[in-house]
């Protein structure tokens, strides 16, 4: 089966996690990928550009590059790579994350056992610096009605893992300007038209979350982000709106507490720890 990797570049980006991100796409992957699309969100730099010269000289077309003239951000420059994405089924990557050996092998063979399914994703360890320490689980639900029931809450897919069918995203509009939570915003409104979504019961890829990136997600902006969030579940009708408005005050308040307080929050009560 053919598909497309699709990945979003920025200059921040350290070139030996885009490298190390390569070789588990390319080099150590049971299953290779047909095309991989890589957008550049703005001016990357020397070193990064001398990381993805390397890697075309290794794998020549399969890799499209399409550079963008400024950075315009995750959600935009995801909709130009889509565009330029020749296979119906679309698999998402980070930049700075490690897939699993078999990961695609894997993602094939659930889409072939659930060929109703449009859009789903997989499970994924966390790691600061070194991904032989990947032992934080973040899980998502695996069928469709605890998917629907999960994302009134929470985002019920890993985005760094997703396989979609690229004619549905573009049927719902795509990736919408949404502060921190574009992908939330585009998994609600798939779920809101009705399609078929699901998750594969496997750990599929290594996240890198760099030290203290959850405590890092409060502010005002967050809950302007949050007030988004509270007015589509509202406009798709995926709760009552007595309970999305208790769900959006618990969450804003979250957004108001000390990092230290918020980073173990995250720990303790939305992952866990394991073994690989």
């Amino acid at each position: 089966m053919e598909f497309s990797i699709l990945l979003s570049l920025y200059c921040k980006e350290s070139p030996l996690a885009l490298d190390e991100c390569f070789l588990s796409i390319w080099q150590d992957q049971s299953v290779q990928p047909s095309q991989i699309i890589l957008v550049l969100d703005g001016d990357i730099g020397i070193e990064l550009h001398q990381i993805i010269d390397s890697w075309s000289l290794k794998i020549g077309e399969v890799l499209k590059v399409i550079p963008l003239p400024k950075n315009v951000g995750l959600g935009q420059a995801l909709n130009e790579g889509l565009k330029h994405c020749s296979n119906e089924w679309v698999f998402r990557m980070d930049t700075d994350d490690i897939c699993k050996p078999d990961r695609f092998e894997k993602q094939i063979a659930f889409i072939k056992e659930n060929p109703d399914v449009v859009l789903f994703s997989g499970q994924i360890l966390e790691f600061d610096h070194d991904p032989k320490q990947a032992n934080v689980l973040k899980e998502v639900p695996i069928l469709h009605d605890d998917i629907v029931k999960f994302a009134q809450k929470r985002s019920p897919f890993n985005h760094m893992t997703v396989a979609y069918k690229k004619s549905v995203i573009d049927k719902v509009g795509g990736y919408q300007h949404h502060l921190y939570m574009e992908d939330y915003n585009l998994w609600l409104r798939v779920i809101g038209a009705g399609y078929k979504v699901g998750n594969h019961p496997n750990v599929l890829l290594y996240a890198r979350v760099g030290n203290g990136m959850h405590a890092r997600r409060k502010g005002l902006e967050y809950i302007k982000s949050e007030k988004q969030l509270l007015d589509l579940k509202k406009k798709l009708k995926l709760q009552s709106p007595i309970y999305a408005n208790l769900l959006f005050l618990g969450r804003s308040a979250m957004r108001l507490l000390p990092a230290n307080l918020l980073g173990k929050i995250y720990n303790t009560f939305l992952r866990k720890k394991t073994q690989k």
